[in-house]
């Protein structure tokens, strides 16, 4: 039936001219011929469609017969695959390339990752070959193209370990290659173009360049558009291995590319890298310059080049580790503020990367001047105070101190004040107080005198440190890791510097810590200790009164509730608070020694 009702309408329309044809012929010629090639009959419609007779009806209306051929393809094992791969190849040769476009994209969609891969695999090269057809004119229609693409590459789970890279599991790499075959004639055209308006240019043909450069930039844009585009996904999203790791990585080559193809279109990396300090040429086109060169694609190609060294060739060596780091800062904030453990990595490599290079103690204190020098911190603290990963806590600590060694010692004492006033987190306060003891102790010995961490210049940053947030009411617990560097610092400098010589100025500023910390600390341990003396007391009580060991109590310490625990579990947490209290108490103890022991020499 179907097989009859396609005959009927091709031998109707074999005598109209193509701009006659009815939609009723359209409809017909569409239902019979999708229904042929389901129900088996594709030999029967590759003998049509090749027919000299019916090319005009192919030309016109052959491309709606797409759907059912390439469902055919995709499956592979189908005995009529042969003659649906014939029918298909030759509406690729005869039909009109833009509603060939559209109906090769119409089937780029699946939902499941495999059909997206299979999908992708076999129209990629059909979809080139139709875009190659549309000449001059192929700007937007290669844009709508590479869209839809990354689209369904973004539905390909990504690979995470060596293993998973070099079996392809989610075909991602397979994608990655066949997009990027796909891209390069484009990217090649770009190039020509280019070096067509130099030549140009340097010719002095004006009227000409003039006259082809606007569809020229409109191929470098979307090309452009496409690059920053899987810079951000798949490429910031994937980590990279390394050649020693994985000799041969399709995700690293596909990254290659990438940087190949921006320098090929006219946009040089060193220039994209260092966007934030330089000042761009304003360069024609219709997008604008945050859209033109999203800013967390240039982050993703700063690490590409600094931390897995790609194309690094193509930076010039006139660039310095100082000028590198500042225009990386800004990646790097970007990177470190965002909430996805991927990116916050490639944020630490990244920053570490830019400080390695770097000489310690060389980074002058007026570049703290700069916005991202004190924000990139802040973003650390909350990677290694809130970050989920262990490996990405500790080694967002390792970096956090390289920054502090290329610091010069001006630097350093700024950033420490900075760091105490803005810091809302005990562990990195008592980290920053222990690095003021490191720096301390380095300035007092023989050779090492300085003006910032003695003296006259020490003293503010020392009551900055001998102070409790909230007085005698503050919470010892919360604020231990502070409270333990501080009494730590505090018994350092009397030991270490004598009365008579009093480097530090801490032997005329120690009537002042003593009331403004030591006194207030010595009554908030005191308070701390009643009350959880108390809570311990009635926990015990309460124990005894039930006789059930395993029941659990909801105990409240000061204005918080602790989770709900076994009795032991809570007597056993009161104890823990006692003893550190103790702890506290004989440091305090131990300092008041020292302070009368050096006082009556």
């Amino acid at each position: 039936m179907a097989l009859e009702q396609l005959s009927d309408v091709v031998q109707r329309c074999q005598a109209l001219p193509d701009d006659s044809y009815t939609t009723e012929d359209h409809d017909v010629f569409t239902i019979a011929g999708r229904t042929c090639i389901e129900e088996g009959n594709s030999a029967q419609v590759l003998s049509i469609v090749l027919d000299e007779k019916n090319q005009d009806i192919v030309r016109c209306m052959g491309w709606n017969l797409l759907p059912p051929l390439i469902k055919v393809l995709l499956k592979k094992e189908d005995k009529h695959l042969s003659q649906c791969l014939a029918v298909f190849n030759h509406l690729l040769e005869t039909c009109r390339p833009k509603e060939l476009l559209i109906g090769l994209l119409e089937q780029l969609e699946h939902d499941d990752p495999y059909s997206t891969a299979e999908s992708l695999h076999l129209l990629l090269n059909p979809l080139q070959k139709v875009l190659l057809c549309l000449g001059s004119s192929k700007a937007s229609s290669l844009g709508m193209t590479l869209s839809s693409v990354l689209d369904q590459v973004a539905k390909l789970p990504l690979p995470h370990t060596k293993e998973q890279e070099e079996d392809d599991v989610f075909f991602l790499c397979r994608c990655c290659t066949d997009l990027t075959d796909f891209v390069r004639p484009f990217v090649q055209e770009a190039r020509q173009n280019n070096l067509n308006s130099k030549a140009r240019r340097e010719s002095g043909d004006r009227m000409e360049g003039e006259r082809d450069r606007g569809k020229e930039d409109e191929l470098r844009t979307e090309l452009l558009k496409f690059c920053m585009k899987t810079l951000s996904h798949p490429l910031l999203e994937v980590q990279l291995k390394d050649p020693d790791t994985l000799a041969v990585s399709p995700l690293r080559n596909f990254a290659t590319e990438i940087l190949n193809s921006l320098s090929a279109i006219g946009e040089p990396l060193p220039s994209l890298v260092y966007q934030p300090l330089l000042k761009r040429k304003q360069v024609p086109g219709f997008l604008e310059e945050e859209v033109r060169y999203p800013k967390e694609s240039l982050a993703s190609l700063a690490h590409l080049v600094f931390v897995h060294h790609l194309a690094a060739d193509t930076f010039p060596s006139v660039f310095s580790p100082v000028f590198s780091l500042r225009c990386n800062m800004e990646h790097i904030c970007l990177l470190l503020s965002r909430t996805d453990e991927s990116r916050i990595q490639k944020g630490l490599e990244l920053y570490e990367k830019s400080l390695v290079r770097l000489e310690d103690g060389s980074l002058p204190a007026d570049l703290l001047e700069i916005r991202t020098l004190l924000t990139v911190p802040q973003n650390l603290v909350k990677v290694m105070t809130i970050c989920q990963r262990y490996d990405l806590r500790t080694r967002g600590l390792k970096v956090f101190q390289l920054s502090i060694d290329k610091f010069n010692t001006e630097a350093k004492y700024n950033f420490f004040q900075y760091m105490l006033q803005t810091s809302s987190h005990s562990g990195v306060e008592g980290y920053i107080i222990k690095n003021i003891k490191n720096q301390v102790d380095f300035a007092l010995r023989p050779g090492n005198s300085n003006s910032w961490f003695e003296g006259v210049h020490l003293l503010p940053l020392l009551r900055k440190v001998f102070i409790l947030p909230d007085g005698p009411e503050t919470d010892l617990l919360q604020y231990l890791d502070r409270i333990m560097e501080s009494l730590n610092l505090l018994r350092y400098l009397i030991i270490r510097d004598k009365v008579t010589e009093n480097q530090t100025g801490i032997w005329t500023e120690l009537y002042k810590i003593e009331d403004a910390f030591m006194k207030p600390l010595r009554v908030g341990v005191n308070m701390s200790r009643a009350h959880y003396e108390r809570e311990l007391h009635n926990t015990m009580e309460s124990k005894r009164s039930k006789a059930k060991e395993e029941s659990v109590l909801s105990v409240s310490v000061g204005d918080e509730k602790l989770p709900n625990m076994t009795s032991e579990s809570q007597i056993q947490a009161l104890h823990s608070a006692l003893h550190t209290f103790d702890m506290i108490e004989s440091v305090l103890v131990r300092i008041e020694e020292l302070t009368e022991v050096k006082e009556s020499l």
